[in-house]
């Protein structure tokens, strides 16, 4: 068994034309012999936001903290915490933070998909 603090995991920052203000951290993955699933904890800043992207797997999300805006089919919705989210594989989909909090989101994805 794991059982640690998130943040006890070290982050990898994107802050770039595509991504900006994301902290990302694998905190369940390969390594912990984690075969099916993937977890990985995404804050993103005040004003940041996620790459608009798709790709062939579904994935789950859980907003732990803050308040933003998810983009799917073709619209924008706000989230909050509290909040899930199923985002079907092919489904273009981004997520901004339009509050003055961080904006926590946990993150599901199959183990075939990339970590990070």
């Amino acid at each position: 068994m794991k059982a640690i603090k998130y943040a006890q995991v070290e982050a990898t920052h994107y802050n770039n034309e595509k991504a900006k203000g994301v902290a990302a951290r694998v905190v369940i993955g390969r390594a912990d012999g984690a075969d099916n699933f993937c977890m990985r904890v995404f804050e993103i800043s005040s004003g940041g936001n996620t790459p608009k992207h798709a790709h062939d797997w579904e994935h789950e999300m859980f907003i732990h903290q803050g308040k933003g805006e998810v983009y799917g089919n073709g619209q924008w919705n706000g989230v909050e915490a509290g909040n899930v989210l199923l985002i079907l594989s092919n489904e273009e989909h981004q997520i901004r933070n339009t509050g003055p909090d961080t904006l926590i989101v946990v993150c599901l994805v199959p183990s075939k998909a990339p970590e990070l």
